[in-house]
């Protein structure tokens, strides 16, 4: 894919300042802010390499490392794919996503921490009670989570992408028990199991006084109030959606990787950022998937994507039942056996530790060491530069 001519971090850059001093920020959207304008450039330092042939020269400059950076997830993205590799099983595998109704989402926008795990915890427990029971399946699933916060205009939209192998293990762990070919749970239970859990859970850290309501949202502080407000929402169905099941796993980790360390927006997205607007390209899905361009002022679009800097050490990918890491490794054993796969074969351990290049090539099959002018030099670092900023921002890998 070739270079994106247009960036966030060129948004930020341009109009960032203007934007900080008009409005008030987290600090964790400071620091966004801060590692993605300052991202590969030399206020991070870098290194100088040359080519061992041709002598071309090129300047490296550091990666923000920042979960919320658009330019950070290639690599990582590709280490998470690498780590999964070893944990599919030859079923079939489907794709279940939890969406939370906008009056609750406005909730989760003023307590982030708390209704995010609440819909992790919802949604794992909708999954594991009704494959759990002998109606619908009758096993342990083992599947995983991951949590997007937007929409295609970058609107709060917070909802759940999980993977789920079509089955799972029996209560004494001794059989593989399949769901029907292209058939997992009833979506409608789903959603109404979904829904009664979460407004249980709302309700619980309600009364244990772990939220809070601001501007429009204060009423909501008295506990009338509060249960008035989501008294629509106990009546409509919310958004369970199970899509096709996917061909075979090993079309699994290349979809879901789409999803895995994606950011609000990606950088290809961007058309425009001229005159104080900023125009991109958007999917609307309830235009039947209709391909248009949006254009926002800059400080609405900065605003949007600050909608979905995440709280510091909040875990957006997060693994259940039998992938759960406390027993993982033994019952993944136990249903290879049962499904009469291979064992994987173990990687051989390094040498030494390789560097990112040398990672970088091994999970993309890109080359970061050959020369691009003579494309069969190596390059070779030869010179090593300083941060140039006064003071580095603080780095996010959570």
């Amino acid at each position: 894919m070739e270079r994106p001519k247009l960036e966030v971090a060129d948004i930020f850059r341009r109009y960032g300042t203007a934007f900080r001093a008009e409005r008030s920020l987290s600090s964790a959207q400071r620091r966004v802010m801060q590692a993605i304008a300052t991202c590969r450039t030399a206020a991070l330092g870098g290194h100088v390499e040359a080519c061992e042939s041709c002598e071309h020269r090129r300047i490296a400059y550091n990666s923000c490392r920042n979960r919320h950076c658009p330019k950070c997830q290639s690599l990582a993205r590709a280490a998470w794919i690498e780590a999964r590799q070893s944990e599919l099983l030859e079923v079939e595998y489907f794709h279940v996503v939890f969406t939370l109704p906008e009056p609750v989402a406005a909730i989760a926008y003023q307590n982030k921490a708390v209704l995010y795990d609440l819909l992790f915890a919802a949604t794992a427990e909708t999954l594991r009670t009704l494959a759990a029971d002998p109606r619908h399946l009758g096993a342990e699933l083992g599947f995983f989570a991951i949590l997007h916060t937007w929409g295609q205009n970058l609107l709060h939209h917070p909802h759940l992408h999980c993977v789920v192998p079509g089955g799972g293990l029996s209560a004494d762990g001794q059989r593989w028990i399949p769901c029907r070919r292209g058939f997992f749970l009833p979506v409608r239970v789903l959603s109404r199991f979904f829904r009664r859990r979460f407004l249980e859970l709302l309700e619980a850290a309600f009364d244990a006084e772990r939220l809070k309501f601001f501007s429009s949202l204060e009423p909501l502080r008295e506990r009338a109030a509060f249960r008035a407000y989501l008294a629509p929402v106990r009546r409509q169905e919310w958004v369970v959606y199970a899509k096709p099941p996917f061909a075979g796993p090993e079309q699994v980790l290349d979809y879901v990787g789409r999803y895995t360390h994606r950011v609000a927006i990606s950088n290809h997205r961007l058309l425009d950022i001229e005159a104080g607007n900023v125009t991109f390209r958007w999917k609307d899905y309830r235009d039947g998937h209709a391909n248009k361009t949006l254009t926002l002022a800059a400080e609405e679009f900065i605003r949007r994507f600050l909608l979905h800097v995440l709280p510091g050490g909040l875990k957006r990918i997060r693994y259940y039942g039998f992938l759960g890491n406390r027993h993982r490794q033994a019952k993944l054993a136990r249903c290879r056996q049962l499904l009469k796969m291979r064992p994987p074969v173990p990687a051989a351990p390094e040498a030494q530790p390789r560097d990112y290049r040398d990672r970088y090539e091994a999970l993309t099959g890109r080359s970061l060491h050959r020369c691009p002018r003579c494309q069969h030099g190596r390059m070779r670092i030869v010179e090593a530069l300083a941060p140039t900023a006064s003071s580095a921002p603080v780095f996010d890998t959570s």
